[in-house]
């Protein structure tokens, strides 16, 4: 691993848009390599507190871009383009993902690195950082990144037997025009980001590109588990690369069943021995790592050992602590109710701290798991949406309001009703209480802990 050459980008000049978590280091590493970079936001805040950066609107810096790098959250179409979108396609000036301008650096510094991306609705975090402790465990160099985190240009320089595996949004997929994947997995899809993309077709629409330009050399792995993916799969069989398919619960080119992670060469292993991936949705993101992996040159052995000894990511059915026999699961990245759904699955009795910003379909695709939840707490700002349904079905709940509540309620909850988990998967974005799910699973682990919670 090395750094990039520092002319990578000379004579080149970009505007960067968007000084977060992906634009800001965009914006230093083509600095770095030699481009000239325009950096703007549309936070004063953000403007004064940016510094080693040429900071102004490109539409008034007058002369030519190269690209616009676009941060993932900006729509630059649906629902209602960025001004400087609209200018830069009315200038023809390409909008670009900065997973694209990683593609096109290791590229041009000359490295053969391969490349992984992983999508879907749900699990592609955990998918990501699977396979890259996998390949690392097995002493493959690897970088993993992007939606993710880090950003893919804060990434290092592979070498020619490295591999990025990067996790890609339906946002970044939109914005690639000569990144090609050797190995690219969509795992699953279900309704989100309508707002962005239109409609389902059209959300599918920016997930299917992440198989774009693949050649007859190359992987496509797609998992079988929900009717939408299952529909993509013939279309992927039409094209160029290989195609093996996955599923956490039936037979595939790479499946679990009966508790056993499996593919055509035999058992691979149990999941009982991978306590960091619970359910048949965890079996199925092992799957793909699996077939992956395997793809990639990793030996049988050392994907079994790499599964085994994953530690898991925070946010992610992630126990933060156990207090008098109750054990707290900290599922704050689970923002719909596909996602919730994977959690709540796993636990057959438990008290449920839900609620936020609710995604179309509420919580009614959960109807069929309430028989589980002994109580409900609800928190956030769509509380009335997600009481009317636990109303409908005798779900017992309570409107806690804040998350504080709900974790003193929910203690006493468990003891009383002999539940012996209290599970966060709110199935709901965060944006009204927190500045993202991260921040609410943080909080909600440090109330566990400020109880006595142990590990």
């Amino acid at each position: 691993m090395s750094d990039f050459p520092d002319k990578l980008f000379a004579g080149q000049r970009f505007a960067v848009v968007g000084l977060g978590k992906n634009g800001l280091p965009a914006a230093h590493a083509l600095t770095a390599m030699g481009a000239e970079v325009i950096a703007w936001d549309d936070t004063p805040k953000v403007r004064d507190s940016t510094s080693g950066l040429t900071i102004q609107d490109p539409r008034e810096a007058g002369g030519r871009f190269d690209a616009i790098v676009l941060s993932p959250g900006i729509p630059h179409l649906l629902p209602a383009p960025h001004p400087i979108a609209v200018w830069a396609r009315a200038a023809s000036i390409p909008i670009l993902s900065d997973t694209e301008l990683l593609f096109q650096a290791v590229r041009r510094a000359g490295s053969a690195a391969r490349f992984v991306g992983i999508t879907g609705t749900n699990g592609k975090s955990t998918t990501t950082a699977l396979l890259a402790h996998v390949l690392t465990g097995a002493g493959v160099p690897a970088g993993a990144g992007a939606n993710l985190g880090p950003a893919a240009l804060s990434l290092p320089l592979l070498p020619e037997n490295g591999v990025y595996v990067l996790e890609m949004s339906s946002y970044m997929l939109e914005r690639i025009v000569s990144l090609r994947f050797d190995a690219a997995a969509m795992l699953n899809l279900s309704v989100d980001h309508l707002d962005r993309h239109g409609d389902m077709d059209g959300y599918a629409m920016a997930k299917r590109a992440v198989f774009a330009r693949q050649r007859a050399s190359d992987l496509a792995v797609i998992g079988i588990d929900d009717a939408l993916s299952r529909e993509m799969t013939a279309w992927l069989r039409q094209q160029p690369a290989r195609v093996a398919t996955i599923s956490g619960a039936t037979r595939a080119d790479v499946w679990a069943e009966s508790g056993t992670l499996r593919d055509a060469d035999g058992p691979i292993l149990t999941m009982a021995e991978c306590p960091t991936l619970p359910g048949s949705h965890n079996a199925q993101n092992a799957a793909a790592v699996a077939a992956m992996a395997t793809f990639l040159g990793v030996h049988r052995a050392a994907i079994a050992q790499g599964l085994r000894t994953y530690p898991g990511l925070p946010h992610r059915q992630q126990l933060v602590g156990r207090v008098d026999g109750v054990s707290y699961i900290n599922d704050s990245k689970a923002t719909n109710s596909d996602a919730a759904q994977r959690a709540l699955i796993c636990y057959d009795r438990l008290i449920w701290i839900a609620g936020g910003m609710a995604k179309e379909d509420g919580i009614v695709p959960l109807i069929p798991l309430f028989p589980r939840i002994a109580h409900a707490m609800l928190i956030g700002r769509d509380t009335p949406i997600l009481a009317a349904t636990l109303r409908e079905h005798g779900v017992p709940f309570t409107e806690a309001g804040t998350l504080e509540n709900a974790v003193t309620l929910a203690t006493s909850a468990a003891r009383a009703e002999n539940a012996p988990v209290v599970l966060l998967s709110p199935a709901c974005a965060s944006w009204d209480q927190f500045t993202g799910y991260d921040q609410r699973g943080d909080r909600f682990a440090a109330l566990v802990q400020a109880m006595g919670g142990t590990g």
